[in-house]
């Protein structure tokens, strides 16, 4: 990840709690003023809001160009709660965590931006809830499959017993882990065996009709799939990030100036 510049230093506040349906929180982070137009922010696997969005310099743009900004940490990450049962971990339930944060803001029609984990838990959430979503910017939105390739046994071999990891792949998520503070690795692992199937693939005979940007960087492994996702979206436009991979597109001032001037129509 870039080193953090200037727009960079923005004060994290303390989290508000929004409670899920089945009981549990939420971490939720505001920016700006209450009545301006709102983007939700919401970061990707093993990751936070402050590791994706304020420590990269995303909230104080967002903020200058004179919106507001509802972060959230995703449930398992962050401040939010970190169940270890894979059951707690299904795409529906990440969509109608999101869902009950905007209507607890009373959030209509929000301009969303979603990295990773955040742009596949987006397109969902415009495809099932379009009334909350206006236009969204999906980064380094995944087919669904790379949670599919972490040797599960491996990983929790490791988080239960330090066991070292054998798996090239497995040992590059449990890096992606153990990198933010705070994460939760036996939280994490369940995410990830929750998530590797079911309905974790977007699909593409649904896409969201919404006005999508897709941005996806030039070294990342999933770019061509990403722009395939992309085509089949009937308002989607795709930007190319060059130079960077899939851990760090989102400090790409490119990446930054591309949305903003999407999520100003």
């Amino acid at each position: 990840m870039d080193a953090p510049s200037p727009l960079a230093r923005t004060e994290m506040p303390p989290p508000t709690y929004v409670m899920s349906a089945e009981g549990y929180r939420v971490a939720t982070y505001t920016w700006g003023e209450p009545d301006a137009e709102t983007v939700l922010c919401v970061h990707g696997f093993a990751s936070s809001c402050r590791d994706n969005w304020v420590e990269t310099g995303w909230v104080r743009a967002l903020t200058r160009a004179g919106y507001r900004v509802v972060g959230v940490d995703q449930r398992g990450h962050g401040a939010s709660d970190k169940p270890h049962d894979p059951l707690a971990y299904s795409m529906s339930a990440f969509v109608a965590d999101l869902v009950a944060v905007l209507d607890t803001y009373l959030v209509d029609g929000a301009r969303y931006v979603g990295y990773s984990l955040g742009a596949r838990v987006g397109w969902q959430l415009a495809v099932d809830a379009p009334e909350h979503v206006s236009r969204a910017v999906l980064g380094g939105i995944p087919d669904g499959r790379p949670l599919g390739r972490l040797r599960i046994e491996q990983a929790r071999a490791y988080a239960e017993r330090g066991i070292p990891v054998e798996d090239p792949v497995t040992q590059n998520y449990v890096r992606l882990a153990e990198r933010v503070r705070d994460n939760d690795l036996r939280a994490l692992i369940a995410l990830a065996e929750g998530m590797r199937f079911g309905d974790a693939d977007p699909d593409p005979e649904r896409p969201p009709q919404q006005q999508v940007l897709f941005a996806t960087g030039s070294e990342d492994a999933i770019l061509q799939r990403s722009r395939a996702l992309a085509s089949t979206a009937p308002h989607g436009t795709f930007v190319e990030i060059p130079g960077r991979h899939h851990f760090n597109t989102p400090g790409s001032r490119v990446f930054r100036e591309a949305a903003l001037d999407f999520l100003s129509p």
